[in-house]
């Protein structure tokens, strides 16, 4: 996919922000089934009219900023959900700095002075639950009536379930919380993923005839520990993998992180940008009373990954790039 991706700021130039856009404005958090809805209502009406599609999102998560004290498990970070939104389709993002003069500004001001006066948009979409401005006094049906006297197009989508169950952000975090990965995958329409940097370790998965790739994750990341089935992708390229996710209580009991085992690969990987992708879940992790029963272990985790991995060939979220 290409890099033709504009990303508009705080402090990007009125001379550069393109006029006439329709955009679809929510947190965003995961782009889950729920946001990929509202999108899909952006671009519809984007192509309608001949405008340019772009996301309106906001960063830190508004929840981040009025409740430091509990943090977030993050599905994405900026740069991810910036990502999943160019592979949606879309043809940029305006993020927005969520700080307090921001959080002290009225709704009513937000549309006229931020959607109609600097962004100058034609057409908007937004979720049925998602709500904006001073006091989150911004509701769908506020858009609904004030939008169109400023010449503004709105359409508000209502929720998406899955089975009885409507798909939610909350909802993704729980799943992935208690393993429960095909149902995280589900909401989410593709699995989900994160992206590091690969950073060196202890050298102990040579010695198991396991080397690793390893990687820090957010601090609050809460995906269940254990082992997992993954697809890791690098420079435009899927690899199957087997992945541990944890402190590695056989040995150190330390910080939690990422190791990636990667199938049939050979070749150094330090200092690479991996995209992780998770397909299944299949175990949680262990302390093992021997090296040998460890890498016995290993073994079938391997098999098993291999077994999930083929059932998905396909399985990988679709991502843009960003310039």
């Amino acid at each position: 996919m290409t890099t033709d991706f504009a990303v508009i700021r705080d402090t990007t130039p009125a001379a550069a922000i393109p006029k006439g856009a329709v955009v679809a404005m929510g947190n965003f958090d995961g782009v889950h089934r729920g946001h990929r809805a509202v999108i899909n209502a952006c671009l519809e009406m984007a192509r309608k009219h001949g405008k340019p599609a772009f996301a309106v999102t906001f960063e830190p998560h508004p929840r981040s900023f009025f409740s430091p004290e509990k943090p977030q498990f993050p599905l994405t970070d900026v740069t991810g959900k910036l990502r999943l939104l160019h592979g949606a389709g879309l043809d940029g993002a305006v993020v927005l700095s969520f700080d307090a003069a921001r959080a002290a500004t009225p709704a009513l001001d937000f549309i006229r002075d931020e959607l109609h006066g600097r962004l100058g948009i034609t057409g908007i979409a937004v979720g049925y639950n998602f709500h904006f401005g001073k006091g989150r006094g911004g509701s769908p049906s506020l858009l609904a009536r004030e939008a169109p006297k400023l010449g503004i197009e709105v359409d508000v989508q209502p929720h998406v379930d899955v089975g009885d169950h409507p798909v939610s952000s909350s909802a993704i975090r729980a799943a992935l919380t208690e393993g429960r990965l095909v149902d995280a995958t589900t909401m989410l329409g593709a699995p989900w993923f994160v992206t590091g940097e690969v950073i060196h370790g202890d050298k102990r998965g040579r010695v198991l005839g396991y080397p690793t790739a390893n990687i820090r994750l957010d601090p609050h990341c809460g995906l269940k520990q254990g082992i997992y089935a993954v697809r890791v992708g690098m420079n435009g390229r899927h690899f199957d993998a087997v992945a541990n996710f944890g402190r590695r209580p056989t040995f150190d009991n330390g910080a939690p992180l990422l190791e990636v085992f990667v199938f049939d690969f050979q070749g150094d990987l330090y200092g690479a940008k991996l995209d992780v992708a998770f397909i299944d879940f299949i175990r949680p992790e262990a302390k093992f009373d021997s090296i040998d029963a460890l890498i016995r272990q290993m073994d079938d985790d391997s098999l098993k990954a291999r077994a999930a991995l083929a059932a998905a060939p396909d399985a990988f979220p679709k991502l843009g790039e960003i310039g």
